[in-house]
């Protein structure tokens, strides 16, 4: 805990047997009350790994829900187990786990209820291997977000995210897609309930083993990127409806 702040650490797992044991490893259990780890019916042994090196609240889903619904299902236990602070990062070990005090003192003390662990911050994208692609994509995607949502943010795309509990149950993430655009449309239901968001600087790694969208998922992404950011533009300035803006 911080400041009598019970802080739970959400992983949404998918074929993260190859990871999972060093991102654990690097958790600040001196801080963290919880982890869970949802495993998204894996193919490797993923869930077996979780059991074995401690982790207690280990969920499997019988069927792959998608990247979106496995998010659904951590937010939802992360809840029940009455955190205050939630922290999901993905166990990939792309991002480091070494940040997270950072970021959960920024919420305990009340200067942010969200923080977002930015891997353009600092150039730690190109440093860490991000595909020039990918980097190019991100930028342009963050204009346009920016843009149309009257936004400041370095990044709209980081697996490494820390909010307040209060935020996460004012937001209606249940009307999400279960796909990737998931993690978009939450930061966009945070932005349109005018929370503040904080970004930190996070080095970041690109190796065989941490996970990534190939290029025609990564376009799929995108669209659904720039549609969601026009839903925000519309009910935001034009006061249409849209049931990711819905009141849970």
């Amino acid at each position: 805990m911080i400041n009598g702040k019970k802080i739970v650490v959400v992983l949404p797992a998918y074929n993260a047997g190859n990871t999972l044991e060093k991102t654990y490893n690097e958790i600040p259990f001196d801080i963290v009350d919880e982890v869970i780890l949802v495993d998204d019916h894996s193919a490797d042994q993923t869930y077996d790994i979780a059991k074995k090196i401690g982790i207690k609240n280990v969920i499997r889903h019988e069927k792959n829900l998608g990247y979106g619904g496995n998010q659904k299902t951590c937010y939802n236990k992360a809840l029940e187990l009455k955190a205050d602070i939630v922290v999901m990062l993905h166990p990939d070990y792309q991002y480091t786990p070494k940040l997270m005090s950072s970021m959960c003192y920024l919420i305990a003390n009340g200067v942010y209820p969200v923080v977002l662990g930015s891997r353009i911050l600092g150039n730690g994208a190109i440093k860490g291997g991000m595909p020039y692609y990918k980097y190019v994509f991100n930028r342009i995607l963050t204009l346009i977000q920016n843009i149309l949502m009257n936004q400041k943010l370095s990044e709209y795309h980081t697996g490494y995210r820390a909010f307040s509990a209060d935020v996460v149950k004012s937001i209606a993430y249940m009307n999400n897609s279960d796909d990737f655009v998931f993690d978009n449309q939450m930061l966009a239901q945070i932005c349109y309930n005018n929370f503040q968001i904080a970004e930190i600087t996070c080095p970041t790694k690109y190796f065989e083993d941490a996970s990534s969208i190939n290029f025609n998922r990564s376009i799929t992404y995108g669209l659904g990127v720039v549609r969601t950011s026009l839903q925000y533009f519309l009910a935001k300035k034009m006061g249409l409806k849209n049931k990711i803006f819905e009141k849970p």
